[in-house]
């Protein structure tokens, strides 16, 4: 039997996608915000870089721990209410993080990013449901949202801590303001009568966690996500090292953020042209490896491997978003990817700060960092030529679609 359908208004659907870009706001700023304060927070508590990789990681646990609840929450609450609570929960966690206190950094850091792990896997199955002739294009608005947002916070976290005798704590905890703006928004998609994602008509799939594919774009994702969460923690330190002021660093931090901003307007138009990504998620990765080898041989030229390692960063990104709705057969199965992939992703994601730390501890300089980082972003290209394939997971052959009952699912 197909699914009911129905067709959302114009302006209640325009208030859903303001409320989808405003949750996307909120899902890199209260993590990447912490990297141009991380040497405050290191007098503060007298952390060293290993104990400070470690509070870079602790988001990245949770992203990996509560990832794989998602989707029950989901279906279990709906979308929406789930949605919802994860923003009442990421405003606590950045107000309790804010309070100065060594298990308010930990504890609201855990928090904050149990929450974020909530949005990045619900947001993908959102897409796939109420935009599914357009998964690209509101994949690359809310990345383009993302990107912005983070580039805004790491560039004003210096001048904002000086407007203040609470230094850092005021700088990380004035971003709860913009976490409560996104729930009080997002209040009117709490009425719409919401299917649960497990009601979707199934594809007749291999089990997710038995797929090479699902695998191999957990394994991009994850490997991207590994080498950006090490550059975003520690980039304003190697920076600082390499002769740069506190406030330099911290705007070249914003400027390689910015430098995000470039493939999510460009993805839009290339994304729907291409039934194949393998070459764009390889070149991609191409570019990571350049900008992070440029720190190493040119550091001088930062300013350009700032620029360099963005942009491919986030064509990564980007693409791996796309990947966990264009390679699944369903709205459930979608959900179950993005679960996966950001589970096993992050779990990977979170060794990197802390390891890095402990290289730093142990060669006094960042240049073995880098080359890890680099070596990480060329495996990850080679995944990328797998991931890219134009199929779909349980597909027969590469190139086949799901069917149109599958794209019915709407809000009703």
């Amino acid at each position: 039997m197909k699914p009911h359908t129905s067709v959302t208004p114009p302006a209640a659907q325009g208030l859903l996608i303001v409320g989808i870009l405003l949750i996307a706001a909120n899902l890199r700023a209260p993590v990447t915000g912490v990297g141009p304060v991380l040497a405050d927070i290191q007098r503060s508590f007298g952390f060293n870089a290993t104990q400070a990789g470690v509070l870079a990681t602790l988001p990245l646990l949770a992203f990996a721990l509560v990832s794989p609840l998602a989707a029950g929450l989901a279906r279990r609450h709906g979308l929406e209410r789930t949605l919802f609570g994860a923003l009442l929960l990421l405003t606590m966690g950045i107000v309790v993080r804010s309070s100065n206190t060594a298990w308010g950094l930990f504890g609201g850091t855990v928090i904050l990013g149990s929450a974020i792990a909530l949005c990045n896997v619900l947001l993908p199955s959102l897409l796939k449901r109420d935009f599914a002739a357009k998964v690209s294009t509101m994949t690359s608005l809310y990345a383009v949202t993302m990107s912005v947002t983070a580039a805004l916070c790491s560039a004003v976290m210096i001048p904002l801590a000086g407007l203040s005798s609470y230094g850092w704590t005021f700088a990380l905890g004035i971003w709860a303001v913009l976490a409560a703006f996104s729930a009080v928004v997002w209040l009117p998609q709490l009425r719409s009568a919401t299917r649960p994602v497990q009601q979707a008509a199934a594809s007749p799939a291999i089990p997710i966690w038995r797929s090479p594919l699902a695998w191999q774009v957990t394994a991009f994702m994850g490997l991207n996500s590994f080498v950006y969460y090490v550059v975003i923690s520690w980039l304003p330190a190697i920076l600082q090292q390499n002769g740069y002021s506190a406030a330099s660093a911290g705007s070249l931090h914003g400027l390689l953020q910015l430098a995000t901003v470039v493939p999510g307007v460009l993805a839009v138009p290339l994304i729907h042209r291409l039934t194949d990504q393998r070459a764009a998620a390889f070149l991609s990765s191409a570019l990571a490896v350049a900008g992070l080898a440029g720190f190493i041989a040119l550091p001088g030229w930062s300013v350009v491997w700032c620029i360099v390692y963005g942009f491919g960063s986030s064509a990564c990104l980007i693409l791996a978003l796309t990947f966990m709705s264009l390679r699944a057969g369903s709205v459930h199965q979608a959900a179950a990817l993005s679960g996966m992939a950001q589970a096993v992703g992050y779990l990977l994601a979170a060794v990197g700060p802390t390891l890095v730390g402990a290289l730093y501890d142990t060669f006094g300089g960042w240049s073995a960092a880098l080359l890890l980082c680099a070596t990480i972003s060329a495996i990850q290209a080679v995944f990328g030529l797998y991931a890219g394939r134009p199929t779909q997971i349980g597909a027969l052959s590469p190139g086949a679609v799901e069917p149109a009952s599958e794209l019915a699912v709407r809000r009703r």
